[in-house]
């Protein structure tokens, strides 16, 4: 690759990681979606996996450091019990699934969670702390088998009853550690190399840049517009699910 392609390539993920920080900052998730279409094109599928799971540990951490303070950790704590190993047996029975007939289920799952949130929340009902940990086991073992499953989790925090920056610090941390299990994972099978760390985290300084920027954003959104924002990229998730798969 001669000069001017790496300086194409810089400015196309620089510009893409900019843009995904900032509304991954606001929603919670979408970084790695709009990141990985680039990624596969400049790096091919199997190189793009590692740096895509690099780029998200770098987008969750930002969004910890932005909202340390109001970071529910015993649910961080309750969701990662389970999550973790979950993570480990989703990896190593990915070969045994039909990783199509999952990606279809979960944009049907993601779709159909719009108004199971409403009714919820219309009859007052919240998830308890105890169940999150189930929340944990089947996040963390779905992680296991698909590129990004962060769409799923909105829900599930938000039925807990978290919103705004507790929503989006709590999910950032508690899904940490599963994506350090994968991370570990990979490079156990090989997969993560000294070249994908540095093109991980060279992407990754961009999206910290738009996460910052993002902060202003969450803090001016009223309550029910961010929950809005909430439901409507969690249907264009669902349906880009079930384009893709077409």
């Amino acid at each position: 690759m001669n000069l001017s392609d790496l300086i194409v390539q810089g400015i196309v993920l620089g510009s893409l990681g900019l843009g995904a920080g900032v509304l991954g900052g606001v929603i919670g998730f979408g970084t790695t979606i709009i990141l990985m279409p680039a990624l596969v094109y400049f790096y091919g599928p199997i190189q793009a996996i590692p740096i895509i799971a690099l780029v998200a540990t770098v987008a969750n951490l930002s969004r910890i450091f932005l909202w340390w303070s109001v970071i529910n950790w015993r649910v961080c704590f309750v969701y990662s019990l389970t999550g973790v190993p979950a993570v480990v047996l989703g990896v190593n029975t990915l070969v045994a699934l039909n990783e199509r007939m999952v990606e279809m289920t979960l944009g049907f799952f993601l779709i159909a969670l719009i108004p199971i949130r409403r009714w919820m929340r219309k009859k007052n009902f919240y998830l308890k702390l105890w169940q999150m940990s189930l929340v944990g086991a089947l996040i963390g073992y779905l992680t296991g088998i698909v590129a990004t499953t962060g769409a799923i989790n909105t829900p599930f925090f938000l039925a807990y009853g978290l919103t705004k920056g507790a929503f989006l610090g709590t999910e950032a941390a508690s899904t940490l550690s599963i994506l350090f299990t994968k991370g570990i994972t990979f490079h156990q099978l090989g997969f993560l190399n000294a070249t994908a760390i540095i093109q991980g985290l060279l992407i990754g300084i961009f999206v910290l840049i738009g996460a910052i920027f993002s902060k202003k954003i969450v803090l001016a959104l009223p309550e029910e517009k961010f929950l809005m924002l909430m439901e409507l990229v969690m249907f264009i998730s669902g349906t880009s699910i079930l384009f893709m798969m077409l």
